[in-house]
C-alpha cells in the first residue's frame, strides 16, 4: 500500500519562504518513478485545490496562483517529492497534501483530485501579514 507522509509546514511572514517534502514508500520496485505526484492545499471553507503536478519524467503543471513562486521538484531515487515555496502571502494558508496518480497518463492528467490515488496527512502551512 502506498504511503505519502509530508513534512516542512509551518508558519511564515508574508514574503517568506517554506519547503514541503512528501516522502513515499509501499511501491514496490521503481513504482515511485513511473507515478506522477502532485501538491494540493485546502484552505478553511475551501474546497481542496491543486496547487502542482510533476510527471514521471518531470514535466511540470501548476496552478495560475502559484506560477512564478512556487516550484515542484522529485528524487526518484530517494522517493521523495518536494514544494519550493516563495513570496508566500496570506492567501498561502491552507493544508498542504502530497498525492500520487498511478493510473491517469500525463497528457491527460489535471490538478484535482478524481485524477490522484493516494493521499498523504497533510502538513499545515500559516502565512501572517
Amino acid at each position: 500500500q502506498v504511503q505519502l507522509v509530508e513534512s516542512g509546514g509551518g508558519s511564515v511572514q508574508s514574503g517568506g519562504s517554506l519547503r514541503l517534502s512528501c516522502a513515499a514508500s509501499g511501491y514496490t520496485g521503481s513504482g515511485y518513478s513511473t507515478s506522477h505526484m502532485g501538491w494540493f492545499r485546502q484552505a478553511p471553507g475551501k474546497e481542496r485545490e491543486g496547487v502542482a503536478a510533476i510527471s514521471s519524467n518531470s514535466a511540470t503543471r501548476y496552478a495560475e496562483s502559484v506560477k512564478g513562486r512556487f516550484t515542484i521538484s522529485r528524487d526518484n531515487e530517494k522517493n521523495i517529492l518536494c514544494l519550493q515555496m516563495n513570496s508566500l502571502n496570506p492567501e498561502d494558508t491552507a493544508m498542504y497534501y502530497c498525492a500520487a496518480a498511478t493510473r491517469r497518463a500525463w497528457l491527460w492528467l489535471q490538478l484535482r483530485d478524481k485524477d490522484f490515488d493516494y493521499w498523504g496527512q497533510g502538513t499545515q502551512v500559516t502565512v501572517s501579514s
